[in-house]
């Protein structure tokens, strides 16, 4: 019974985030591509550069601190220390108020400085835009933290669509009507950083909505009591911290790249519009990798409080198996997402972004997929244990590792040399993670069969949707425009990709048939499985 409940609430928990994450993050990498199409390279450069900034503190704040609230809040509930919930939320409200305000000043009146010291002047503007979205971040903590704290998430689910639907309409309808009137692609810039205010915005009204419509039923006057606000102020720093580094790993290394990429090109000899363009290019590798690790990302948000949960249990089943399906789950797809992104991506490149350039680049920047799948599971098994703080300090040796190869590789090899030191920076990342892991968890994610299923089903990948290419590049789809081409091209070929992955590794059961009922949507995988497999 023990076991059942385990399996029935690992499959809610992670359907839930999924479908949520998904949608989310779906909207975050998609709206990417139409945004490019309409301001061009220099204009996806231009936004890039700033992005960074504003999407490192809005995770920080809105994620993590609310993450950090919930914890902290669910354990004085649990303790039967209601009485106290009052207080901390005031505590709560006022130090991440300080934290906003103090990173609104930062930003917004030291725009000039940051937009210089990335070489570009014109980019103050954007970052005074996106300054104010800082300033919504306490509420909305303090709002989705009070809601997880008891349990009920689907107003924060809710609330994350909300937000970045207003957000995504925002920035491309007001970047439409700018570019319909005018080319000033650093207005087109400040309009998208003046979406995510709108979506910030419309997240707050919607959770106030519901909080305020939930206290008239609940009018409990609780008499306010004391807590020791340095124990609260520094458990939401350190959860805070710790719940939201995986996610800000990626963005850290954008905003490594927004001080590096842009700069080195110029003193390397660059014209500053081909840097800008290059740069442009470059960032679409961005929206790329976050469709890549969509599987991985969400497993990791399901698989900490299960680790957690199972930690201290004695008796029943271990949080082990957990622990090795989530890893295998993560390594499969993001294999799979990476190579087969990989093999189409110079028909991909011209049917999202209308050209092919760079589309080497695209391609080493794309194998980031693999270790940033592989660090998102193995960050949030470390966190579920308890074990964040180390980790912690690989992720920041990773971002700084970032910085020096840039320096040393960008003056050869040009925005190429910018994917090639994310993906060392991000292998040394991985080891050093996995290195950790295994002294903490004496355990084998998997036994060679899988790796070996794994890279035949890779390897015939490879060799079908290639000679699939070449045949259809040459002479089926000859007639055709070239776009339209690439657009033909790529959907077939990714959908004749993913048919050849999933029918060797069911065929070899890479994943077994009660495995893939613990994932969220895995049951048709686990049927088609067993079909494939019976006696005929």
């Amino acid at each position: 019974m023990s076991n059942e409940w385990n399996m029935k609430t690992y499959m809610k928990g992670a359907a839930m985030l999924t479908i949520a994450a998904i949608i989310v993050k779906l909207l975050s990498a998609v709206y990417r591509v139409p945004f490019q199409n309409l301001v061009g390279d220099e204009g996806f450069y231009i936004y890039q550069q700033v992005y960074p900034f504003i999407g490192i503190i809005t995770t920080w704040t809105s994620f993590g601190f609310a993450v950090a609230l919930s914890k902290i809040l669910s354990d004085y509930k649990a303790a039967g220390k209601s009485y106290a919930i009052p207080n901390i939320l005031q505590i709560a409200f006022v130090y991440i108020g300080i934290i906003s305000i103090t990173f609104f000043i930062l930003l917004f009146f030291g725009s000039e400085f940051l937009a210089k010291a990335m070489g570009d002047a014109g980019l103050a503007q954007l970052l005074k835009a996106g300054a104010y979205v800082i300033l919504l971040m306490p509420m909305l903590a303090v709002l989705k933290g009070e809601f997880q704290s008891d349990g009920r998430m689907g107003p924060v689910a809710y609330a994350q669509v909300i937000e970045q639907v207003v957000r995504v309409t925002v920035i491309l309808l007001g970047t439409w009507i700018i570019i319909s009137n005018s080319l000033d692609l650093y207005k087109a810039g400040s309009m998208a950083m003046y979406g995510a205010v709108a979506g910030e915005f419309a997240g707050v009204l919607f959770l106030s909505f519901l909080y305020w419509k939930g206290l008239v039923h609940k009018r409990e006057k609780q008499q306010k009591q004391q807590v020791p606000t340095w124990k609260i102020v520094k458990d939401l720093t350190m959860i805070s911290i710790s719940a939201s580094i995986s996610a800000l790993l990626f963005l850290l290394l954008q905003l490594v790249d927004s001080f590096t990429v842009f700069q080195l090109l110029l003193e390397n000899g660059m014209e500053k519009q081909q840097a800008m363009e290059n740069k442009g290019i470059y960032d679409r590798g961005q929206p790329l990798v976050q469709l890549g690790i969509v599987i991985a990302s969400t497993l990791s948000l399901a698989i900490v409080p299960l680790v957690a949960h199972r930690m201290n249990k004695e008796k029943g089943r271990t949080a082990i198996p957990f622990m090795q399906l989530t890893f295998r789950v993560a390594f499969t797809f993001g294999i799979a997402a990476a190579i087969g992104l990989i093999v189409v991506l110079p028909y991909v490149n011209e049917m999202l972004f209308q050209s092919r350039d760079e589309s080497v680049t695209l391609m080493v920047f794309s194998f980031q997929i693999v270790w940033m799948s592989l660090i998102l599971t193995l960050m949030a098994m470390l966190q579920g244990s308890g074990k964040g703080k180390i980790p912690t300090l690989f992720l920041m040796l990773g971002v700084c590792s970032k910085w020096l190869f840039n320096d040393m590789l960008i003056s050869s090899y040009g925005v190429l040399g910018a994917a090639i030191s994310g993906n060392i920076s991000l292998a040394i990342v991985f080891v050093l993670m996995f290195y950790y892991f295994k002294k903490n968890w004496k355990i084998s994610f998997a036994p060679l069969a899988f790796y070996k299923g794994i890279a035949i089903a890779s390897l015939m990948m490879i060799v079908c949707v290639t000679v699939y290419v070449w045949i259809a590049d040459a002479v089926l789809f000859d007639s055709l425009s070239s776009r339209i081409q690439s657009v033909v091209i790529s959907l077939s070929a990714v959908t004749i990709g993913a048919t050849v992955f999933l029918l060797i590794i069911a065929k070899r059961r890479v994943i077994g048939e009660k495995e893939w009922f613990l994932l969220p949507f895995g049951r048709r995988m686990a049927t088609f499985q067993l079909w494939l497999n019976k006696e005929k």
